[in-house]
């Protein structure tokens, strides 16, 4: 990874970039996703996560907020 961050746009199975890079944020952990491995990502609130564990931190944390 050379520190070139992607911009995406992302999509209902799929993803768009905007901005060419090799990477993008995960919004939960911070840590760096290659491209090539990111498979997690919210379209509506349009982040992506760095595994199913921190997408679901995402999801139990915004359902918390719900109740």
């Amino acid at each position: 990874m050379n520190n070139n961050k992607a911009k995406i746009k992302f999509k209902s199975g799929s993803f768009e970039i905007l901005e060419n890079g090799d990477h993008v944020t995960c919004a939960v952990s911070g840590k760096k996703i290659p491209l090539d491995e990111l498979v997690y990502w919210n379209v509506e609130l349009q982040e992506a996560y760095f595994s199913p564990k921190e997408a679901q931190a995402r999801y139990e944390e915004l359902n918390k907020k719900k109740s």
